[in-house]
């Protein structure tokens, strides 16, 4: 783990073009997403030390001028002179794009920070970007900054050459500090939260290593000025983490580890009296949302095993049909990191691995691995608990399927859920309909008069959907609502689902401004998590926006959408304005409801993402679940409860 790490180990892919010119190829999206996407890429490679050997600690600090620092004590960035360049490996490295010594495996055995576009993206998209390097007992340093070069803003220019400081210091490492350029981002303020979870997921995941999160931007005295992410038992304190909304069955999560063909698996997982399976999945620590082979892999281990130890224990006689995976899965929490090189993603987003030897190899692992471990006398309860939950859930599965034949629930439910419910659209094209779920009958008409009957369909509800939150299937199943909706798509729901028979392609969630209406996107939100979870992955899932305030004077009419812009159109519109607060969309003419929130020309859509899987799973718990105590502790931190309406019904 000693082996020094020198400038000719860094390779070249291509040089830094046209990053600010087309900053979303490169980040994705200029708004906040694409902001903590160009602290990633400098997080992930202080991370690839750390998860290599190379570091124990890494640390993030937010600064009040803007800026942001990340800083580990790993081996530094090469200072000497790359062979192929003549700069030094630090300018190589902030300047090159796919510039680093992860394209062979000679210096990481795997990485994260390989699959993002480098620190160079960063650099070209920052105002300013500071690199001091920690390394033969002295300081070296590094500036680089925007600059105004015949009329065009250039990114990433060096200040001055790499230079040795003189400052003598007994730490080794890496420290990066940036400001992101206000003229590239829509927003350049960093957040705590979004921040704090990656970190917190990344410690989970690297066993032992230690991250600091400082937010300078905060009162020393205030608990969320500095935190620290530690944790010694790494994906078993994963788990447990996850798992704190629920009551598991057995105490301690079931840990494997093994090696095959160079992929290193490693896994967690503990049954609930939960009834959905939740697989946090990840490949060098970079979340894999959509699976992969190395899921597949697992899942055709688990129920092997599971199997053969059934028959071996005499819950399966000889005439049994093996249980399915979906009996074992059903309550379980696992969180499965594949260590791997040359990894291949698939899918729009890049989070689903696609690697067929990762299947292979996780197979392996786990089938050995969890084998051994019910060998063990004292995990014979363990399996004793899994086989019975299992065994519980096959029958709850055939009782229903006798029943009602619920396959054929899952994938295609009577139509006849529809008839006087759906106002249908007439095109015929799944990829360019859209359907509005909307509340009430009051709002479902106006949206109906609203639509474009081309390619727009309108489904009113007539109440509140069941909360799918720890229920089975049979009793989401039993819910008309929820079957109303599952008919309209026409995707079947859980194992059964399947995007090809998607009847519409936007899904759009439109309720009202107020309680009832949030309480009903979380309802609806929460059943596409737990059941259409590949709905939300692949993009179809939308909240329609519609606006809070109305505001008239004479011939001039504003809508504005949310309350930090009310005061300055107020303003503008000047004295005499009448202002409307709309509080359900039936308060709106149908005109307005087109004008403001379904015209595609004119309206404001958020696409619902799963950036983060296991922490959106541990919201839905929180939230919807019943775990009242973690609830009121989630309302009391995040809640502002100090906001009061400023707005006037009558004029200003």
């Amino acid at each position: 783990m000693s082996k020094e790490y020198k400038a000719k180990d860094i390779t070249i892919l291509e040089g830094l073009d046209a990053v600010r010119t087309r900053p979303g190829m490169y980040i994705g999206t200029t708004g906040a997403r694409g902001l903590h996407h160009v602290l990633w890429e400098i997080v992930d490679n202080a991370i690839d030390e750390a998860a290599n050997g190379f570091a124990q600690s890494v640390s993030v600090e937010l600064h009040t001028d803007g800026s942001i620092s990340v800083e580990d004590d790993g081996r530094g960035i090469p200072v000497d002179i790359h062979p192929q360049t003549g700069f030094s490996g630090v300018e190589v490295v902030f300047t090159q794009l796919h510039a680093g010594g992860k394209f062979n495996n000679d210096n990481y055995t795997h990485s994260g920070g390989l699959h993002g576009v480098g620190a160079a993206v960063t650099n070209a998209l920052s105002e300013w970007l500071i690199v001091e390097v920690y390394k033969h007992k002295t300081t070296y340093r590094m500036e680089f900054e925007t600059k105004n070069v015949d009329g065009k803003f250039k990114g990433g220019v060096p200040k001055y050459q790499l230079f040795d400081t003189g400052m003598k210091t007994a730490k080794n490492g890496t420290m990066v500090r940036f400001k992101p350029d206000k003229r590239i981002f829509e927003t350049v303020v960093f957040s705590l939260e979004t921040i704090a979870k990656r970190l917190r997921e990344l410690a989970f995941l690297n066993k032992g290593i230690k991250i600091q999160l400082t937010d300078n931007r905060l009162q020393p005295t205030n608990p969320q000025h500095r935190r620290e992410f530690c944790y010694e038992g790494g994906l078993v304190d994963f788990v447990k983490y996850l798992n704190e909304t629920r009551t598991a069955v057995f105490n301690e999560p079931i840990y494997l580890k093994g090696v095959r063909d160079n992929i290193e698996t490693e896994v967690a997982l503990q049954h609930t009296d939960a009834y959905t399976e939740n697989i946090c999945s990840y490949v060098n620590n970079i979340p894999t949302t959509e699976g992969g082979m190395h899921e597949t892999g697992f899942k055709i281990a688990l129920t092997k095993v599971m199997n053969d130890h059934a028959r071996k224990t005499g819950m399966l006689k000889e005439k049994d049909s093996n249980l399915l995976g979906d009996d074992y899965r059903e309550g379980l929490t696992v969180v499965l990191s594949v260590k791997m090189q040359n990894v291949q993603f698939e899918g729009q987003t890049k989070t689903k691995l696609g690697n067929p030897e990762a299947k292979a190899a996780v197979d392996a692992v786990i089938e050995e691995e969890l084998a051994r471990f019910f060998e063990v006398p004292e995990n014979k309860a363990t399996l004793d608990i899994m086989l019975k939950k299992a065994l519980q859930a096959c029958k709850v599965r055939e009782a229903l399927r006798k029943e009602t034949d619920i396959q054929r629930a899952k994938k295609q439910i009577d139509n006849s859920n529809l008839v006087g419910k759906l106002w249908a659209c007439s095109g015929k094209k799944p990829e360019q309909n859209e359907l509005f779920i909307v509340e009430g009958d009051s709002a479902g008409g106006t949206a109906k008069d609203a639509r474009n009957r081309t390619f727009q369909a309108i489904l009113p509800l007539k109440g509140k959907p069941l909360n799918a939150e720890k229920k089975r299937i049979d009793q989401v199943l039993a819910n008309e609502e929820i079957r109303t909706i599952i008919s309209a798509l026409g995707t079947g729901i859980g194992e059964d689902f399947s995007l090809d028979d998607l009847n519409y392609h936007k899904v759009i969630i439109l309720s009202d401004a107020d309680q009832d209406g949030a309480h009903i996107r979380a309802i609806l939100l929460t059943f596409f998590f737990r059941y259409m979870k590949n709905l939300i992955n692949e993009g179809h899932v939308y909240i329609g926006l519609p606006p809070l305030y109305k505001i008239a004077k004479k011939d001039t009419v504003e809508y504005v959408y949310n309350d930090a812009a009310l005061e300055s159109v107020k303003e503008r519109v000047g004295r005499g304005a009448v202002i409307q607060r709309y509080k359900g969309l039936g308060e709106m003419s149908a005109l307005q409801l087109k004008t403001t929130t379904m015209d595609p020309a004119r309206r404001t859509l958020v696409q619902v993402s799963i950036d983060d899987a296991a922490e959106a799973e541990k919201l839905v718990s929180v939230l919807m679940g019943d775990a009242v105590d973690l609830r009121k502790a989630y309302i009391i931190e995040n809640a502002d409860f100090n906001k009061e309406d400023s707005f006037k019904s009558a004029s200003k």
